[in-house]
């Protein structure tokens, strides 16, 4: 069982950055792969980033490319994404979640797969 606690988030302008953190507690979080997701309001939730176990592989969506940075600190227990540049339309509430299988490789872009999920952090973009 995996406890995940997003924060971070908030209001910023357009170009500004953000670092959203998911503290996690429970046993074996370094056995978990990690991904963040995002929902707009009216829209379905929809991959953002992910991180193998080691953080030797990460994968992003191709709208957050070169502006987000996905880590994770298996010391701490603590996943990040780091955004900056921000645009209008990043606004969302994001979420961070777990998932052991699949697995990175064949399992990390889609929200099914994923077994324990935070309650979410609304981040706001204004023009």
């Amino acid at each position: 069982q995996v406890q995940l606690v997003e924060s971070g988030g908030g209001l910023v302008q357009a170009g500004g950055s953000l670092r959203l953190s998911c503290a996690a507690s429970g046993r074996a979080f370094d056995s978990y792969t990690m991904g963040w997701f995002r929902q707009a309001s009216g829209k379905e939730r929809e991959f953002v980033a992910a991180v193998s176990t080691v953080s030797w592989n990460k994968d992003y969506t191709d709208s957050v490319k070169g502006r987000f940075t996905i880590s994770r600190d298996n010391v701490k227990n603590i996943v990040y994404l780091q955004m900056n540049t921000l645009k209008v339309e990043d606004t969302a509430v994001y979420y961070c979640a777990a998932q052991r299988a699949p697995g990175y490789n064949s399992g990390r872009r889609e929200k099914l797969n994923y077994d324990y999920w935070g309650q979410g952090t609304q981040v706001t973009v204004s023009s």
